[in-house]
């Protein structure tokens, strides 16, 4: 196999549909851990044999029935493992687990295949990556930064093309600064959808287990491997099944306003949040800004008010017995704790339901908000210096939503002008999970950036394929059903969500169609045309009859051929029907011929009604 094989779900499915064979994939992994030669990454690398002996256990013949077959792996040491060492990275504390956690049995159920226990802030406490008796793994992308925690090294073995996914924990953004520092997707989802059972807490009502991917379908498609309610586990919720949502007609997304958000002086930060803003706004999204205040009065709660209590009963009595086992800065976090009384819990309670309230009412206006993932890049210099500073500021925008119960994806956006990875994250209420992980796989897909520190491409789309579940049908829109036009409603009301953006071939014509208002596109092929813009939905194939039912004459559907040699069904125009019309096909798709109507034309974008627009 090629060393330079990408890691990602659907470039090593493809290479196992080609006739790769499992075990040179394990191979090449245990390859690259000894190449790349930091030895801050694992605490525990399983023995190369024993994953020998998972990867022969797979069924060849159950290669599509399980999602994540032959996929490698890694897991955070405060995730037991069974016959392996649970360590939190406190070697006093370790002990030998003897049976998996419930998500490494599902993922094993999946056909993916455990490498080995990657290091971590001591007990989950910090963002920095920095807190632990092992050495501390370095940054994917930039040595001098801090690799991020506390799930340090999920976050790097993933950013260095070792594994495919890695599992991490967050409390208070553990899943989602290092996926920020390192470059790469750190879902965090809505808390109880995936099972604790297994995994040391660090505060037991907020921790949620999350995962490190390299692309947010990546991490969607793990999380749906994993997400069960688990019945002996008393934190665990049932939630509804998570699918894929489309994107939004019209999102509504929510950014912190002028006056309160926060970047400390990182004007490469600024600079790169503005744009991934601009990005949404030209993807249709409409920008409103929210007071932060209220949200970081919550993050304050975390670390200052009782909730640290839950990490010292933890810990207590290690605290009591062996406290030089317990890493100093950890140690000073923790015993925070014995300050806090029963009344300021109380008090605590009453003020965290008072902003939430607040914070309720401003999130009913959006359907979901994005941060800057982290506010600033720190050094390992200034944490060496400085040990809780630094740390607090990079839980800026993440310490605040496990609290009021929220879920949240961090992803990769273009890369800063320094060369330092640039990224985002979007938050919504609890439950979301489908609709973060759609509107992030659009923004990732349509930016494309770097994977982490790998020189692998995005992963284009499979010709013939889309990226279609198997219950699903590709569907062609080149007119008002485009995201953030006025009938993408009747696809994402339908559960359709959004694939790539496409260009057809060289080979149609796009005209205005005649007739009384209000104006509609209609497709045609002609050897003589041009590329017309268009976008590729995932449509159920359990909706697609209704939504056939609401398609107008002269329009139809039928078979469109696109640029990048795929074919799939989309709206055509009956020939007849062009006789007459205004051909707009110079304007290369319907957007641009929107955005070309001049204020003499206003009325026809007044008569652009969406109950009669049709693609």
């Amino acid at each position: 196999m090629s060393h330079d094989l990408p890691f990602d779900l659907q470039s090593l499915r493809a290479a196992y549909a080609a006739g790769l064979d499992v075990f040179e994939v394990v191979e090449e992994v245990y390859r690259r851990i000894q190449n790349l030669g930091d030895p801050g990454i694992f605490i525990t690398v399983l023995d190369r044999s024993e994953v020998f002996k998972d990867a022969e256990a797979l069924d060849q013949t159950q290669f599509e029935a399980m999602p994540l077959w032959g996929v490698p792996f890694a897991v955070k040491d405060n995730i037991d493992v069974a016959g392996t060492p649970t360590t939190a990275a406190c070697p006093e504390f370790a002990y030998t687990a003897e049976e998996d956690a419930f998500v490494i049995k599902r993922l094993r159920a999946a056909g993916a295949l455990l490498i080995g226990k990657t290091n971590l802030d001591q007990f989950a406490t910090g963002l920095v990556g920095m807190r632990t008796p092992y050495p501390a793994p370095l940054n994917a992308i930039d040595p001098e930064v801090v690799p991020g925690g506390s799930s340090s090294g999920s976050a790097v073995a993933v950013a260095q093309g070792l594994v495919s996914f890695s599992l991490g924990t967050d409390t208070a953004g553990s899943g989602r600064v290092p996926a920020a520092l390192n470059g790469i997707v750190g879902l965090k989802p809505s808390r109880g959808a995936l099972s604790n059972r297994g995994v040391i807490p660090a505060c037991r009502t907020l921790d949620c287990v999350s995962i490190f991917a390299l692309t947010a379908d990546d991490a969607f498609e793990i999380f749906k491997s994993v997400a069960v309610q688990d019945s002996s586990d008393a934190y665990s919720r049932a939630y509804p099944p998570f699918r894929r949502s489309g994107m939004l007609s019209h999102l509504r997304v929510g950014v912190p306003s002028a006056e309160t958000i926060r970047f400390f002086g990182d004007e490469y930060q600024q600079r790169s949040f503005n744009q991934s803003i601009d990005t949404l706004r030209e993807v249709g999204a409409i920008v409103t800004e929210v007071d932060f205040d209220p949200f970081y009065a919550v993050a304050d709660l975390l670390y200052k008010g009782p909730w640290v209590a839950e990490r010292h009963t933890v810990i207590e009595a290690l605290l009591a017995e062996k406290p030089d086992a317990v890493h100093p800065v950890t140690r000073q976090v923790t015993k925070v704790a014995l300050g806090f009384s029963a009344t300021d819990t109380f008090r605590a309670m009453y003020r965290l339901r008072e902003l939430a309230q607040e914070i309720t009412a401003a999130m009913a206006s959006v359907d979901l908000v994005c941060v800057p993932s982290i506010p600033k890049f720190i050094t390992r210099t200034e944490v060496e210096n400085d040990p809780i500073g630094p740390n607090a500021q990079l839980g800026t925008y993440t310490n605040f939503v496990n609290l009021l119960d929220f879920c949240a994806l961090t992803v990769p956006v273009a890369q800063r002008d320094d060369g330092r990875p640039g990224s985002v994250t979007l938050i919504g209420t609890a439950g979301n999970d489908s609709l973060l992980s759609a509107q992030a796989a659009s923004l990732q897909a349509k930016i494309q950036p770097s994977l982490g520190a790998t020189s692998w491409p995005f992963p284009a789309p499979i010709p013939n394929a889309c990226n279609l579940n198997r219950d699903e049908l590709a569907v062609v829109v080149v007119g008002a059903h485009m995201s953030g036009l006025p009938l993408n409603g009747e696809l994402t009301g339908l559960g359709a969500r959004f694939l790539r953006e496409a260009n057809t071939v060289q080979q149609y014509k796009l005209f205005k169609l005649a007739g009384t208002p209000p104006t509609r596109p209609g497709l045609v092929r002609d050897p003589e045309g041009s590329a017309i813009a268009a976008e590729v939905w995932a449509l159920p194939s359990q909706f697609v009859g209704k939504f056939l039912q609401g398609i107008p004459a002269p329009l139809g559907i039928g078979s469109i051929f696109l640029e990048d040699g795929s074919t799939a069904h989309g709206f055509l125009c009956e020939a007849v029907a062009v006789k007459d019309a205004e051909d707009i096909t110079h304007f290369g798709g319907w957007r641009a011929y929107l955005d070309s109507l001049t204020s003499s034309l206003q009325p026809d974008k007044e008569n652009y009604d969406a109950t009669t627009q049709f693609s």
